[in-house]
């Protein structure tokens, strides 16, 4: 299967979860990067237009 343009990689959908949820996958580069894990915990805040998502701290 061939690998997405480079310009598509960053273009996701989001899809429904349930009934009130809505869920978006990561590019699995980045979490490469950031080092996360499978189930890990981040925050989600909204800035303005952007969303922001961190690593949760306790």
């Amino acid at each position: 299967m061939p690998d997405k343009k480079s310009t598509d990689k960053n273009v996701r959908k989001l899809t429904k979860i349930g009934k009130k949820s809505i869920g978006l996958t990561l590019p699995i580069e980045l979490v490469r990067e950031f080092k996360w894990k499978e189930r890990q915990k981040v925050t989600v805040k909204r800035s303005g237009k952007k969303i922001v998502i961190e690593d949760w701290k306790k």
